[in-house]
């Protein structure tokens, strides 16, 4: 049994290092590629995945899973670590999932996705979306093909849904997500019609990129982001991609009249790095190494952006670095103007620049566009009118062009239908998470609001960070709060910090 396992991880081993020679060409496509080395780079990423997947489904990786005794019914050894453990259900689950597709279908979708994020590019910058409707239309007819190759019993979003948040299903996160919607309506019709105005027309001043990028530079190193293990880049759409366990690399965009954009784009990223660069040692080169999904990833972005970044303590510490920064655009603004206007709550187009309270709005919406789509339900032709629509119902707003409607987000040029969910369930989970955080570290507060986030950063790594994949979503946060996913915790949060900026 140990030999057997032991080869299983040296294969495992292998495929990582493929994984992250692939990651590196996708990075390279978003940050320093040439535009005219598109093509080339989509053949050489379709066959990077189609070696990767071949080695996942390979008749060796069968025969030790038939030796171990390993099938569909049952899934566990005995006698094993709970890490060894973890390491036979994630590599299974993997090979159980690979093999149902076949590698063609592979190939085809590596490659159509590498050709749409260039035409998705272009499209939102022109405003264009049928310079994108295309490529959007073959990538739905892959997606499809890989759900139905995948199996599932009710909907057929399940499986692409399970891809990024293994082991929940669209029913499931539909009642979640419906009582979510419940709560903030109901907050925001309340702020609404508080009446309480709050100043937020100084964010939209001018903001030089480069003293931005300097005042991210400074916030990740105060995190607890360590340089010798990454860097920060240009991307038209921010994003943490991991190269290796001491290579994890970020990107960001800046907008040099609106000053959100920048810092907290950062802060969002760095969370997501961090995450991964503490990932305990013994797990390095495994497919353990690795977040356990990315709602659980997500929370670890949305509490540093959110409960963290946009708290009255965080700046309290750090307003006099940014008005030495923006001494002309900061100057008649105090900080509790400036707190109170980051968390100004108002309905928005975009979705990474939208208030904690619309935020996850944003995400229903794209969750409802993407059932239908790939259902059949919604044609792509009727995405931007859809979008418009989903758009006024629930944010009471209506894009005036594409680039600030269906064409504002990356992912599904990437064909990362399912993952938008996840960044709901990621401020969910989140708020759990630091409440229980704020427990256990009474002095969090304080220690914020002099800069220092190290019992933080060693809180997170304890609970989250270090066991990577070793326990599920469900099994991580029972552990860390006592109980499964509960959506009323952020309801609360949210109440508590919006009902005392708004006097509601």
């Amino acid at each position: 049994m140990a030999g057997n396992i032991e080869r299983l991880k040296e294969l495992d081993s292998e495929i990582q290092r493929l994984s992250h020679i692939a990651a590196l060409l996708s990075w390279d496509q978003e940050t320093y590629m040439p535009e005219g080395a598109v093509e080339e780079r989509s053949e050489q990423k379709a066959l990077l995945e189609g070696m990767i997947h071949e080695r996942v489904t390979s008749l060796e990786m069968a025969d030790i899973f038939s030796k171990l005794g390993i099938s569909d019914s049952n899934a566990a050894v005995s006698g094993l670590t709970a890490t060894d453990q973890a390491f036979l259900r994630e590599a299974y689950r993997r090979y159980r999932l690979q093999s149902k597709l076949p590698t063609e279908l592979v190939r085809k979708i590596a490659k159509e996705t590498s050709l749409a994020v260039a035409k998705w590019a272009e499209a939102r910058e022109k405003a264009d979306f049928t310079i994108f409707s295309g490529n959007l239309e073959t990538i739905l007819t892959l997606v499809r093909e890989k759900a139905d190759a995948l199996g599932y019993e009710e909907h057929i979003y399940d499986p692409l849904l399970d891809e990024f948040e293994p082991w929940m299903k669209t029913k499931e996160l539909r009642e979640v997500f419906q009582s979510v919607q419940k709560g903030l309506t109901a907050l925001l019709s309340r702020i609404t019609a508080s009446g309480t105005k709050v100043e937020s027309d100084f964010l939209k001043r001018e903001y030089p990129v480069d003293k931005q990028r300097q005042l991210s530079l400074s916030v990740l190193k105060n995190m607890g982001y360590d340089f010798k293990f990454g860097r920060l880049d240009l991307s038209a759409h921010p994003f943490t991609i991991t190269l290796g366990s001491t290579d994890v690399r970020l990107t960001n965009r800046y907008d040099p009249n609106f000053f959100p954009k920048g810092l907290f784009g950062t802060i969002h990223e760095g969370g997501h790095g961090l995450y991964e660069l503490g990932i305990a040692p013994e797990l390095h080169g495994s497919l353990l190494a690795d977040g356990t999904s990315m709602g659980i990833h997500e929370s670890q972005s949305r509490l540093w952006e959110n409960f963290i970044g946009r708290s009255r303590a965080f700046w309290r510490w750090f307003y006099p670095q940014a008005k030495e920064l923006f001494p002309a655009a900061l100057a008649d603004i105090d900080v509790a103007t400036f707190y109170r206007g980051i968390n100004r709550v108002e309905p928005s187009f975009i979705r990474v620049e939208a208030d904690e309270v619309t935020y996850n709005l944003h995400i229903i919406l794209r969750f409802n566009l993407e059932r239908a789509l790939v259902s059949g339900d919604l044609q792509v032709k009727d995405l931007p009118e859809a979008w418009n629509q989903e758009s006024r119902e629930l944010l009471g707003i209506t894009p005036p062009d594409v680039s600030l409607g269906v064409l504002q987000d990356i992912h599904w040029s990437m064909g990362g239908i399912g993952y938008f969910p996840t960044y709901a369930l990621g401020n969910l989970y989140a708020a759990q998470f630091f409440r229980i955080l704020k427990q256990e570290l009474p002095l969090v507060e304080a220690q914020v609001e002099g800069g220092n986030f190290s019992a933080i950063l060693a809180w997170l790594r304890e609970k989250i960070h270090s066991s990577g994949r070793v326990y599920t979503a469900g099994e991580l946060c029972t552990r860390v709060t006592g109980e499964s996913l509960n959506p009323e915790y952020y309801l609360q949060y949210l109440e508590e910090k919006y009902g005392a900026i708004y006097g509601i």
